[in-house]
């Protein structure tokens, strides 16, 4: 029947409108965001899980930034480890050499003495020039002082999350292990200036010495304590090598898990913007018949008056 007071075509049509209207809406967000889901509302569940993954990353990317000032740390101290083991012209290697040479019979060790000398220094200086960002595991502080170094550094290498219990793991260096000079202690415990009977490399003079027998001894004793220093600072050298390896290769792969982190909450609320265009068309469509539908249901109420023209 045709009743002026409700128009059940009219409703029927608001009705889909509404409904059109309010899935415009949410594709026109989806394509705006890129996500299908963007709040909790969206899709709790989802939207739970990417906000922990998104934290995850995070502190992924925390990691990734250690793990860089890191390898700038070791490579400080890796690059100074070789060049106090120098070459032939420099470092521990030259000095053997000259005390080799300083056991030639006649020759004047007073001039030996002057390049062992600058070798010296140049190793001290290059040891304490092996700071980064104020840290140095070659030149340490032992007292007992806040201005001591401390014994071991850990360098954050990873992170994980199982549950509600995330882990942080790290790369423990020793740096008794590296330390080639030593100050604030009862004793010099360096590889460079470790004393036997007085004398490390870090202090040894020849310019005094003979040809005498004795004087001969000591030159040997002297190259024996240099030879030691110099598997000693090779070790430490090689040792920082694999740490040095092992933060690349952590690196890589923090980069490679952050990625894969990110793929996977794509996965979770990303929009196919494929399928929301297609959709969007649609339902722009389905709008502009709705308006229409609406328009033609409210026109049909005129037609009653068309029952009270005489």
């Amino acid at each position: 029947m045709s009743s002026l007071l409700t128009n059940s075509t009219a409703m029927t049509a608001l009705q889909t409108l509404r409904s059109v209207s309010s899935q415009l809406s949410n594709t026109q967000t989806r394509i705006s965001t890129g996500q299908r889901v963007s709040t909790a509302s969206d899709n709790a569940a989802y939207w739970s899980i990417a906000t922990s993954m998104r934290s995850d990353n995070a502190a992924l990317s925390a990691v990734s930034d250690s793990l860089g000032l890191s390898a700038a740390t070791v490579d400080t101290e890796y690059t100074a480890l070789n060049s106090v083991i120098g070459d032939k012209n420099s470092g521990l290697t030259k000095l053997q050499a000259l005390l080799v040479e300083a056991k030639t019979a006649g020759i004047d060790r007073t001039k030996i003495q002057a390049d062992v000398t600058q070798i010296q220094q140049q190793m001290q200086s290059t040891a304490n020039a092996a700071t980064f960002n104020g840290i140095n595991w070659l030149s340490i502080n032992t007292s007992a002082t806040t201005l001591a170094t401390p014994a071991t550094f850990n360098l954050v290498s990873s992170y994980s999350r199982v549950g509600n219990t995330p882990t942080t793991g790290s790369i423990t260096v020793t740096t008794a292990n590296y330390a080639l000079y030593t100050t604030g202690g009862a004793s010099n415990t360096g590889i460079l200036d470790t004393q036997a009977a007085g004398v490390s490399v870090a202090n040894m003079t020849i310019g005094t010495l003979t040809d005498a027998a004795t004087d001969q001894t000591t030159l040997d004793g002297y190259i024996a304590q240099v030879t030691t220093a110099i598997n000693s600072v090779a070790s430490a050298a090689a040792n920082l090598g694999a740490v040095k390896n092992r933060i690349a290769t952590n690196t890589d792969f923090v980069k490679s898990l952050m990625d894969s982190v990110d793929r996977g909450v794509g996965q979770l609320v990303d929009a196919d913007m494929n399928q929301e265009s297609t959709r969007l068309a649609a339902l722009q469509v389905q709008q502009q018949l709705g308006v229409q539908a609406l328009s033609i249901a409210n026109n049909s109420s005129q037609s009653i008056l068309s029952l009270f023209r005489g």
